[in-house]
């Protein structure tokens, strides 16, 4: 079997760079674009294969050039793993800054949109082509205080099924992954975010976060990467449209 073609967005940390270790150890050819220079450098360090390029992806003509290279340097595409995004700020509605919900729209959304729009055509030329949309357990429940970043991760679950139904005649599958509470660094930010509002202490929003999941630990990054890489291999043909949480069985936000 031929090596896949990956291109994996914001892959230099957290489930990123997970995403990355996975497809690394199945043999895969991966490109990895990200806006952290520095875990871009320790990837390639870690990683001497994977092939890197920095990418703002709330940039279009970043994103235009950032598709081009990864298909040319990767040789085609096969996989492609809109993984970036940001968490935005935890305020309510009425005080939220208009300019920052607009950020979030633009790199979760719009972003993810742009990298797919290029992407695209690439894929078409794959025999196996699959498309993985990292969407969030937010996309399943309303999040006080988190409307920007709940609201574009619904926005991806409403792409991925129209995705799935405009490129199933070119045999390209198109998924998303739906975390729930995620181990590192980005979470401790979430909960640092719920406790200012709040005024309790992260440790009190840390149980409150598992309370609402029947597995009372947080998700381990490596376990969504080897979702990733199952969906998208020869097992996962069948697999296409689908909302894949991975959540520790969470029953509400």
């Amino acid at each position: 079997m031929t090596a896949q073609r990956v291109l994996i967005t914001a892959g230099a940390g957290g489930i990123g760079r997970a995403i990355v270790e996975a497809f690394t150890a199945k043999g895969a050819k991966v490109f990895v674009c990200d806006i952290d220079s520095n875990g871009l450098a320790k990837l390639e360090t870690d990683f001497p294969g994977v092939q890197t390029t920095l990418c703002d992806i709330s940039s279009q003509a970043d994103i235009e050039k950032m598709v081009a290279l990864a298909a040319k340097t990767l040789g085609g595409l096969d996989v492609l793993v809109n993984n970036a995004g940001i968490s935005g700020p935890t305020a309510p509605v009425e005080k939220l800054d208009p300019a920052e919900w607009a950020k979030v729209v633009q790199v979760n959304l719009n972003g993810t949109f742009n990298v797919t729009h290029f992407a695209i055509p690439f894929l078409k030329q794959s025999t196996a082509g699959s498309i993985i949309n990292m969407s969030s357990v937010s996309g399943r429940f309303g999040y006080p205080n988190r409307s920007a970043y709940s609201t574009t991760k619904w926005g991806l679950i409403g792409f991925t099924k129209t995705l799935s139904i405009e490129l199933g005649e070119f045999n390209i599958r198109v998924n998303a992954i739906l975390p729930g509470a995620v181990d590192g660094p980005r979470f401790q930010k979430v909960l640092e975010g719920r406790a200012q509002v709040s005024g309790k202490s992260i440790e009190d929003e840390t149980v409150l976060a598992l309370d609402s999941q029947s597995i009372k630990h947080l998700v381990n990054p490596r376990h969504i990467a080897d979702l990733a890489v199952f969906i998208t291999s020869d097992s996962g043909q069948s697999i296409s449209g689908q909302m894949l949480p991975i959540d520790c069985d969470m029953q509400h936000a």
